[in-house]
């Protein structure tokens, strides 16, 4: 089933999310840490930066969802880096995609990121 760059991008916040708390509650029980780790790897920045990371792992059809969702335009909260909130968005979209139509390739890709998010938890 095809959806739009927007749904996708709705459906992977989401996934992303229980990812990244699944992720945090192998290091602590504590709600305040788990807050804060959680936070430290699911906020647009760190998205962003995913998003470049992962550049060349992507296939060419992947990184056209991601380009299409980068473009969409966007309310960024004031605070908000603009750039990194787009960024933000297509890494969002390409992981709700591969949610919706390949899981395989996003356990790949969860494999490919998780050193560094680990790293980054650890800190």
């Amino acid at each position: 089933m095809e959806y739009t760059i927007r749904t996708y991008a709705y459906i992977g916040d989401a996934v992303y999310e229980v990812f990244a708390r699944e992720r945090t509650v192998l290091l602590t029980e504590n709600p305040q840490k788990l807050h804060r780790a959680t936070s430290s790897i699911v906020n647009a920045e760190f998205h962003a930066w995913l998003l470049g990371f992962i550049g060349e792992f992507l296939t060419e059809e992947e990184r056209e969802i991601a380009r299409r969702a980068r473009n969409l335009p966007v309310t960024a909260a004031r605070r908000a880096n603009q750039s990194a909130h787009r960024l933000s968005t297509a890494f969002e979209a390409l992981v709700g995609y591969l949610y919706i139509n390949d899981r395989e390739r996003l356990k790949a890709l969860y494999s490919y990121i998780g050193p560094l998010i680990d790293e980054k938890l650890l800190l």
